[in-house]
């Protein structure tokens, strides 16, 4: 008989099954049911499980095995790309437009899909888990114009990456690149990415079995980095100032 999915208890605190018992068909599919309070989705992130349902399905939990993750020393850029971000005049911020990013997350078009996961109640959910200082958003400015961003959730020194979006060509990549260099130099090694596809691969990100993933995750969300606002610690990265850590993780990657 084939397995199904587990269903959680509506009590906040119930505990998520194994990530390793995921289904292997629909990949992923862990559990239905439960909800979106900040402590089941911290609960969540913590085990490798993310959600992702469409209006009008049950809340759906997932653990996909393999799992794409970026070092966040190695996000690749075209040569080509980098040529034109030295001449950007765009500036990286966190934590100033965090409902407008996610917005416009949910709001962009992607290939092979109808409607958005990032439905009315993730976005409150989300911004909830913003407002206790564990979601952060990083935007991208040209001017005082949004152009691209990203958001996603930090649990110890892991960061799990939910949607990016880009306004103008190239945006969600310096969103990206940003994000992965004030990580690294804040000691944060990973950013998941969640579900393989070829863009992200071209971006450089590794698809890991589960296992190695719940592995690397499990000494990481336990470290310390207390919750809270990033504007400050982030700081304003002019777009540009990342040409040289992009140019050598794409170099490198050339290389290998």
């Amino acid at each position: 008989m084939p397995r199904r999915p587990a269903l959680l208890s509506p009590e906040p605190g119930a505990p998520f099954p194994p990530a390793d018992q995921a289904l292997a068909m629909p990949e992923g599919l862990l559990a239905i049911g439960g909800d979106l309070s900040p402590e089941r989705l911290l609960d969540a992130y913590r085990h490798g499980i993310f959600p992702w349902s469409s209006a009008g399905q049950p809340l759906l939990w997932w653990s996909p095995d393999p799992r794409m993750v970026f070092r966040t020393g190695g996000v690749h850029l075209s040569r080509r790309f980098l040529r034109d971000l030295a001449r950007s005049d765009w500036t990286v911020v966190a934590d100033h437009r965090f409902g407008s990013v996610v917005a416009a997350c949910a709001d962009a078009p992607r290939p092979g899909q109808d409607g958005t996961w990032i439905t009315p109640a993730m976005q409150a959910a989300y911004a909830t888990l913003h407002d206790l200082g564990h979601a952060h958003s990083i935007e991208v400015l040209d001017g005082g114009r949004l152009v691209g961003g990203l958001y996603g959730v930090a649990v110890g020194r892991m960061f799990f990456a939910e949607s990016m979006f880009s306004a103008d060509s190239g945006g969600s990549k310096v969103a990206l690149a940003a994000l992965a260099l004030q990580l690294a130099r804040w000691g944060w090694p990973l950013v998941d990415a969640q579900l393989e596809n070829p863009h992200l691969r071209r971006l450089g990100a590794e698809a890991w079995p589960r296992a190695r993933f719940l592995d690397a995750i499990s000494q990481l969300v336990d470290r310390e980095a207390p919750p809270g606002p990033w504007r400050t610690a982030f700081g304003a990265l002019p777009a540009a100032s990342l040409v040289p850590a992009a140019a050598t993780a794409t170099a490198a990657a050339t290389r290998s």
